[in-house]
């Protein structure tokens, strides 16, 4: 193989590599763009979720707060009345 035919075949082999690097290159590039969206839509989504769980845990509280002063009311109504009550229904839970 002389020069001549050296450099005939490295012409289209050279431009075969750059066209293999841009390719590759540009997949990387879009394979990150995508990676990135999606943790980005993934951390979006667990900022609702951690404000959906922070909602129902300050309801909950409410709600507790609520069921207290609810028993407190009942057992100054009657509280031997709640007493039957609270037997009754613990054993029908079981």
């Amino acid at each position: 193989m002389n020069l001549s035919h050296f450099f005939s075949y490295s012409g289209p082999l050279t431009t075969f590599i750059a066209a293999a690097v841009v390719i590759f290159a540009a997949f990387r590039t879009n394979t990150a763009r995508v990676w990135k969206e999606e943790a980005e839509a993934q951390k979006a989504r667990a900022e609702r979720l951690e404000n959906d769980l922070k909602e129902i845990k300050q309801r909950l509280t409410h709600i507790e707060r609520d069921n207290a002063r609810l028993i407190q009311l009942l057992t100054s109504l009657d509280p031997v009345r709640l007493a039957t009550h609270r037997l009754t229904s613990n054993t029908q839970e079981d």
